[in-house]
């Protein structure tokens, strides 16, 4: 069941095999670091997403774990919702990746899997515009506003314009808001939910980032008149994932804002007594997986919309 339209209480989860640093994907996430190479980083990934569904489950929202496979070699198949995305009609969307190794994520086999337990009503897939050298990574490029239907997109290599309006044919209830976002380093954002998360009621969010004024405002005032608390976030608390957070609910209704640990130590006092009245804060130590994946909490749930047999 689902409380409301902006949460589930289902989780996609993919539980690596060759997790590890990837050079395809190094030029444009500036969160990867490939110094710790001294451990067992695959090992290390697996039991810090063991612990992560474990405190999932022990909350009770559900999680679908699907193992990865050891060939195609998919290091970044820990980070499922930039490839896939459901949707309360039954539309399950396919999306096109930057880097070749990740466009191996996707698979027959899954979809299949998740059609047994929901109603999937059509496929959508986008990847052929893979072949036009233009991208659109799920809900790593989209951060979705699914009760006021508003997509927010921060354009970078990663996130056309493109694929964003074709998109949009596909979902026209929903109002495009795209804008650019950049780093302490002026270098574009790869993924829109690395600078915000939105929840019920609220939006975490990196306005710093968005250097240009016009665009600023028009974020700003898109996420006020959708009635959301705006909790700001700096760029260095970004730097620590902070903007990467996931709101779900479990059966029973309730809200959790989940997170990692490095977010959750980066935030203060006022904002966590601001998040915590509209969620319950849940985080997870996963540092080996952001360090070397340069990807955190959210980017590891694909949230299931779909409606249950």
């Amino acid at each position: 069941m689902n409380t409301n339209s902006q949460t589930t209480n289902n989780i996609l989860m993919i539980r690596p095999v060759n997790f590890g640093y990837n050079l395809e994907t190094a030029a444009t996430n500036h969160f990867q670091n490939s110094e710790n190479q001294e451990i067992d980083v695959n090992k290390q990934a697996q039991l810090e997403f063991d612990k992560m569904v474990n405190k999932l489950l022990e909350v009770g929202i559900k999680v679908k774990v699907i193992e990865d496979t050891e060939n195609p070699y998919t290091p970044d198949s820990i980070f499922p919702n930039n490839w896939i995305s459901f949707h309360d009609d039954g539309k399950v969307v396919l999306y096109p990746m930057e880097a070749l190794n990740r466009r191996k994520e996707r698979r027959e086999d899954i979809i299949s899997e998740i059609s047994k337990e929901f109603s999937v009503k059509n496929i959508i897939d986008l990847s052929s515009f893979e072949s036009q050298n233009e991208f659109l990574e799920g809900t790593g490029s989209m951060v979705l506003d699914r009760n006021s239907k508003i997509c927010y997109a921060c354009l970078s290599s990663r996130t056309s314009v493109k694929v964003l309006n074709h998109w949009n044919k596909e979902f026209p209830d929903y109002k495009i808001v795209s804008f650019e976002a950049l780093d302490s380093q002026n270098l574009a954002i790869y993924h829109t939910n690395v600078m915000m998360c939105i929840g019920d009621g609220f939006a975490v969010i990196c306005l710093d980032s968005i250097k240009n004024l016009n665009d600023k405002e028009k974020v700003k005032n898109e996420l006020l008149n959708s009635n959301k608390e705006i909790i700001e976030i700096t760029l260095d608390q970004m730097n620590h994932f902070a903007g990467n957070m996931l709101l779900v609910s479990n059966d029973t209704g309730k809200y959790y804002l989940c997170m990692s640990t490095t977010a959750h130590n980066s935030l203060n006092d006022i904002q966590l007594s601001t998040i915590q009245k509209y969620a319950e804060i849940l985080s997870f130590e996963i540092s080996t997986i952001e360090k070397n994946g340069g990807g955190s909490v959210r980017c590891m749930m694909a949230e299931i919309h779909l409606i249950n047999y």
